[in-house]
């Protein structure tokens, strides 16, 4: 037998309290968020030797790196007269600068909300209309910074010779597509202020999303651990690394510029979910030598659990990962729910929840990049000069492997937290 605490109702003075969130506020979330994104981009090309670029190209590539990292466009250009012909492009996100930027942006739009039971949607609306438009002004800065071009040699062989002989003198860089940058970027810092008041207990949501929050939030905010934990621990081992092996200044680019997509391609994989890619020229990952061994192969190759252990028995180690952690997050899941809800609801909760996080990173891990260059026709865009990388996720057996691991894990969690004290409900149960 329970005895129900209700659940305390904001009173009219309450509701009506104004918060301090004018444009001020805003500014200075905006202005905090895109510090924190341009400073670890910036230390993180500088540890990959980006500060030693020519032309004083370091500050255009860190703007382009926090672009790519909000979704923008960049694309590679090239230029090597009428009778050479260059083509690339890329598509990469570097996952660490955008979670600096998603958690110091949200930290900063929830900031003036605390403190509040309940906000009017018109309210929420103008605020998060305020940071946008100050957020969009600073992205088109960044885009229009981002713009750099290089000169190229084509070496000592047959091509460098034709080259000089003709005058061929080939550029490469890097563009900013404004356009769909600053749609992306738009798109991209929605997502993260929804996902700030959907992940905070305290943040107040309009009086007729309330309902919502008892299966939403808690499931939204054990998925964000999930994921922030298994950065913290890609941190920790890449730090061993950088001691026990050396090359601390590799380890350091990675942490700051590519933990999340490793660490979080890691969670996928130890789920059984299978990518696929190919690596070709002098194009690398940012990843462990294990990765790029697999993925240099003549025809496209296959990542997972089996193909792995193959170069390294360790990696089952990722199963053994997921099978701790993932009920670990069912349990706080469960332990932030109303005790009310029965342990079938809790696995369709952590099911669901678990499939959309697993949907983000097969979209967010995506890698393609290619670049080439020819001159009359010899190279084909190949040699020295050109290279090719992918790597993109089976999508529909991820999401599958992912619906299977959150019902079983989100039953098993919420068994295990039935003894623990949770809102709505005291006494034996």
């Amino acid at each position: 037998m329970s005895t129900r605490t209700p659940a305390p109702v904001p009173t009219l003075s309450e509701e009506r309290t104004p918060s301090r969130h004018g444009w001020v506020q805003a500014l200075a979330a905006v202005l905090t968020g895109l510090g924190a994104m341009v400073l670890v981009a910036g230390l993180g090309l500088w540890a990959a030797g980006a500060g030693d670029l020519p032309d004083g190209a370091f500050p255009r590539v860190v703007a382009a790196t926090v672009v790519t990292a909000v979704g923008g466009s960049v694309g590679l250009t090239g230029d090597a007269g009428d009778l050479a012909e260059t083509a690339g492009g890329l598509t990469v996100m570097p996952l660490s600068v955008t979670l600096v930027g998603a958690l110091v942006m949200g930290a900063g739009f929830l900031r003036p909300l605390r403190h509040r039971a309940v906000a009017g949607a018109r309210e929420l609306a103008g605020w998060a209309a305020r940071v946008a438009v100050l957020w969009l002004l600073g992205l088109t800065g960044l885009a229009f910074a981002a713009r750099q071009t290089f000169a190229v040699s084509l070496g000592d062989g047959t091509l460098g010779d034709i080259g000089d002989l003709l005058g061929a003198s080939p550029r490469i860089g890097f563009t900013t597509d404004v356009p769909p940058t600053l749609l992306a970027g738009l798109l991209w810092l929605a997502a993260v202020l929804a996902l700030a008041l959907l992940v905070s207990r305290g943040a107040p949501l309009p009086a007729r999303l309330l309902r919502f929050q008892e299966s939403v939030r808690p499931a939204a905010y054990a998925m964000v651990v999930l994921l922030l934990v298994f950065v913290g621990l890609g941190i920790v081992i890449g730090l061993v690394v950088a001691v026990t092996r050396g090359q601390p200044a590799q380890s350091l680019a990675l942490v700051l510029l590519g933990m999340p997509n490793l660490v979080w391609l890691a969670l996928t994989t130890g789920l059984g979910a299978t990518w696929e890619g190919r690596v070709e020229g002098p194009f690398g990952l940012p990843m462990p030598h294990v990765l790029d061994d697999v993925l240099r192969t003549p025809d496209t190759a296959t990542l997972n659990l089996n193909t792995l252990s193959g170069y390294d028995g360790k990696v089952w180690w990722l199963l053994v990962v997921d099978a701790v952690l993932l009920p670990a997050a069912a349990f706080l899941m469960a332990a932030r729910s109303p005790a009310r809800m029965r342990a079938w609801q809790h696995a369709v909760h952590m099911a669901v929840a678990l499939a959309l996080t697993v949907l983000v990173i097969c979209l967010l891990g995506r890698i393609s990049a290619h670049y080439g260059l020819s001159v009359l026709g010899i190279g084909d865009l190949g040699g020295n000069l050109s290279g090719s990388l992918f790597l993109r996720a089976r999508m529909w057996g991820a999401l599958g492997l992912a619906l299977l691991w959150g019902l079983v894990t989100g039953f098993l969690g919420a068994l295990l937290a039935r003894r623990v004290h949770r809102r709505g409900e005291v006494g034996n149960r």
